[in-house]
């Protein structure tokens, strides 16, 4: 696979594209030859032989002296040596980190002292502290603020590299690119325990929306899925886990909810239907119905689409009343409430169709709204159940949004790899995180995390340090 892409990158064909989709195909397969080269070292942590591994580093560029610097000293918890004798201090070693605030670059000297004790010879130094990338110069906070700013406020890596040159230091599109590959495969086992979380959740939400990936064998793009499952806004619990496919079809849901059983809301997609066969119950959108009926009302005035408005209105006017209540309370109103007002409007679709022709738009509306009647009035069995979709579409928007500034994904890996660092970012959104300071934060502690402690890191549990 790293030779494919390597190939992509530096043959010919690669000419093909021009000004900014050529940059955003770059930084997409510098970003996922860096994600598999992590990927490869995690499976074979071995290390090359110190001859070996020199001529493969390439010298890396000082940092510019007119930054402004801040020291941090790293030294021994203890300067009395094991035999008893005071050690003593004879060098120390610098590295130094860049680091980032928006508009302004500083550089974290990181100092870790060196002392000896003169009687034993014993050489005391303080432990290099772990970090996401290995000996990279970057700290936590601005590797954060390029996530952010790439899968958030969906700013492509070039754009940032210019950014950055404003305010005095630019960072090859390249080197983002390396970066934020290392920090998707570092971030993998963490979005993992997320979507475990989501499972074990009674209600979901599902939706999916359509994302360019580019095909560079043919210059071409290709419609691939953006897959959204998310708790419902009743749920104590707050997530979204995105899952990225190359096609629309159902078996991709099915993969990601594998043996869950509980209650899916969703619209009528039929990619949805083959999951109902297997146990899990669906719950139709509201949404879905009443829109069919706002659209005849707003592009022709129609009375029919009027009156069944009004119907509609009377269940969410209920749905008002009861959000702040527990799922026992909420169902106790809705049986008292909501049923009759719905069995209102059952029996008014029903007569109404009888007065309106076969094949017009009306009857269309009409039609939806009985054929999915059991789903969609399945909410009034469970009062944890939500009364439509909105919620997972207001999940998707932002990223509907950002399609416009990102244009496409660049492969099936970058897609994965977007939807898996937009799912935490997202989620710590949703729990009303500064989602800086979390991905910040996360990054400086998840190296050093036990991998049976990560679930502390996940957004609806997280605390800072």
């Amino acid at each position: 696979e790293m030779a494919i892409l390597k190939r992509l990158k530096f043959a010919a064909s690669s000419e093909a594209y021009t000004g900014e989709q050529q940059r955003m195909l770059f930084e997409t397969l510098d970003t996922d030859i860096e994600a598999l080269t992590a990927e490869i070292e995690q499976l074979n942590p071995t290390k090359p032989a110190d001859d070996e591994g020199k001529k493969q580093q390439p010298k890396r560029a000082a940092l510019p002296a007119s930054l402004p610097r801040k020291e941090v000293r790293h030294d021994p918890d203890s300067t009395t040596c094991a035999c008893g004798c005071q050690l003593q201090r004879i060098g120390e070693d610098v590295a130094e980190k860049l680091d980032y605030q928006p508009g302004v670059f500083t550089v974290e000297r990181h100092i870790r002292g060196k002392w000896v004790c003169r009687q034993c010879e014993t050489l005391v130094q303080a432990p290099v502290p772990p970090q996401i990338i290995d000996k990279g110069i970057p700290t936590a906070g601005l590797l954060a603020h390029v996530l952010v700013a790439k899968y958030l406020d969906h700013l492509p890596l070039y754009r940032q590299s210019g950014i950055y040159g404003r305010a005095g230091f630019a960072i090859p599109d390249s080197t983002l690119a390396q970066w934020v590959g290392v920090c998707g495969v570092q971030l993998q086992p963490l979005v993992d325990a997320l979507s475990q979380e989501l499972l074990a959740q009674r209600v979901l939400h599902a939706d999916e929306t359509p994302v360019a990936m580019l095909k560079p064998g043919n210059g071409k793009t290709h419609r691939a899925y953006l897959w959204s499952y998310c708790s419902t806004a009743m749920n104590d619990m707050k997530a979204v886990v995105f899952d990225f496919a190359e096609s629309r079809a159902g078996r991709h849901a099915g993969e990601f909810l594998g043996d869950w059983c509980g209650t899916l809301i969703c619209d009528d997609f039929s990619g949805y239907k083959h999951l109902f066969k297997q146990g899990i119950i669906e719950a139709g959108c509201m949404a879905h119905a009443r829109r069919k009926f706002h659209e005849l009302y707003a592009n022709h005035k129609s009375q029919i689409a009027e009156e069944a408005l009004k119907l509609f209105g009377a269940l969410y006017d209920i749905e008002r009343q009861v959000q702040h209540l527990d799922a026992e309370n909420r169902q106790e109103v809705r049986n008292r409430l909501a049923r009759p007002a719905a069995d209102t409007l059952h029996a008014w679709l029903l007569a109404q169709r009888q007065r309106v022709p076969d094949g017009s738009a009306t009857a269309k509306a009409i039609n939806y709204s009985l054929g999915r009647w059991g789903a969609l009035t399945r909410y009034l069995d469970d009062g944890a159940v939500p009364i439509d979709n909105n919620w997972v579409e207001n999940q998707i928007r932002p990223i509907a949004l950002g399609k416009k500034n990102w244009l496409f994904a660049g492969s099936l890996r970058a897609g994965q790899r977007a939807a898996a660092v937009m799912t935490l970012l997202h989620s710590a959104r949703l729990n009303g995180l500064d989602v800086h300071a979390y991905m910040k934060d996360v990054l400086e502690r998840l190296p050093t995390l036990p991998a049976s402690s990560v679930t502390e890191l996940l957004p609806h549990r997280w605390t800072p340090a």
